[in-house]
């Protein structure tokens, strides 16, 4: 078989590295001339999705993150709400690893460039025709096309390939909050390297990691009502929006002001937004994987860690099964319930992130504290304990 890949982010090479495994020729095709270098923020790997590289050779140590094994929870007076492990006690020692997503992008694809499989660069996908004898032909807005036994869309949120096969699609969520992010340097936190300290601020969600003497990376969640517009986010220049998140912050507890001062380059905000569901993942020999299928929001932390899971097992269904239609359909109901659950939860987690009086006194005195005693009795956690097993067969995957 010969797979088209649409998209070079992280599911993009992931999947074209597993299909190699599979035994699948694979060309991944992304529409920019570069792929990400050096732009935006940066995510957390958990340990689901780093047991998902594995399967492929790749260890987390090579990512060039750091590890980040719990998270704390706390309200804006300072006061601490939970503590949660991010780590899992595993044979391999899997520790979460919060990393660049530019780093991981470019890890990723040099890999997969390392290993032999070709990534095409300057390809918008415009089109995918499905041809009498079931081959797909991608069509690309610079006027060439390509020509595979089947084709993935593995390209993200606005997918392409997604309109394709469902044009009345219905549009990403937006979840009620703006995110933005940076790394503050030349100051130190009281809290051990590795913890995620996160705060349930008065005005809004603020969070920080030490990675280690003077450098600190930190996130922010702004509550909005609706959708900010193009226009609108593009109207907060750099002073202003540093103008707004001190002000959001003056009256909470914690080092949120000296991490904003610290840091030279905020990322700009933008707005954050999942896909509930997607009622049409394939069609014949097309079909969608990532965010193009289940968008999750950030606040899951399971983003990255799910597209990676879905390249793994993507290509596990297509050397077991062969045909790409049947592939697609079994990758579909193995998956869509994990998927959206989670999506689900994630929500609800952004939910408690907007302020309101009645909800924080809830959230602070109740919910949290039982998530947290909760965690701390459970021996197994059903989003980060999931594993793939490579060589089982195709009928005894993790549900």
């Amino acid at each position: 078989m010969r797979a088209i890949i649409i998209g070079a982010g992280i599911t993009g090479p992931v999947t074209a590295m597993a299909l190699q495994k599979a035994g699948i020729d694979a060309t991944v095709h992304e529409a920019y001339e570069r792929t990400a270098d050096g732009v935006g923020a940066y995510l957390t790997l958990a340990a689901n999705g780093l047991a998902a590289l594995r399967v492929l050779g790749i260890d987390q140590r090579e990512l060039g993150g750091f590890d980040t094994p719990a998270l704390e929870l706390r309200g804006s007076s300072g006061r601490v709400l939970a503590h949660l492990a991010m780590s899992r006690d595993d044979d391999a020692g899997t520790v979460s690893q919060t990393v660049r997503r530019s780093d991981l992008y470019v890890r990723l694809r040099d890999e997969a460039v390392r290993r032999g499989i070709p990534v095409e660069y300057g390809k918008r996908l415009v089109d995918a025709t499905t041809l009498p004898d079931g081959a797909v032909v991608a069509s690309f807005a610079d006027g060439t096309t390509a020509e595979g036994d089947l084709l993935i869309g593995a390209d993200g949120l606005n997918s392409r390939v997604r309109e394709i096969l469902d044009p009345g699609c219905p549009p990403p969520r937006y979840t009620g909050l703006l995110n933005t992010g940076g790394y503050a340097s030349g100051v130190s936190v009281d809290t051990p390297v590795g913890l995620f300290t996160m705060t349930f601020g008065k005005r809004a969600f603020f969070a920080y990691a030490n990675r280690g003497p003077g450098d600190v990376w930190w996130f922010a969640n702004v509550p909005r009502a609706r959708a900010a517009t193009d226009d609108e986010l593009a109207a907060w220049t750099p002073d202003r929006w540093r103008a707004e998140l001190t002000r959001l912050f003056a009256d909470d507890d914690g080092p949120a002001l000296d991490l904003i001062a610290a840091t030279p380059d905020i990322v700009p905000p933008w707005n954050t937004m999942d896909l509930p569901t997607v009622p049409v993942w394939h069609r014949g020999p097309v079909g969608l994987i990532g965010d193009a299928a289940h968008a999750i929001s950030p606040t899951s932390g399971q983003g990255a860690s799910l597209a990676i899971e879905d390249g793994v097992l993507l290509a596990r269904f297509l050397r077991d099964h062969g045909d790409p239609a049947s592939a697609f359909a079994a990758f579909e109901a193995s998956r869509r319930r994990r998927v959206e659950k989670l999506i689900a939860q994630a929500k609800r987690t952004s939910n408690q992130k907007i302020p309101n009086p009645l909800t924080r006194v809830v959230r602070d005195h109740l919910i949290m504290p039982l998530v947290g005693k909760a965690a701390a009795r459970t021996t197994h956690d059903w989003v980060t304990d999931y594993r793939i097993d490579w060589d089982a067969p195709a009928d005894r995957l993790p549900a």
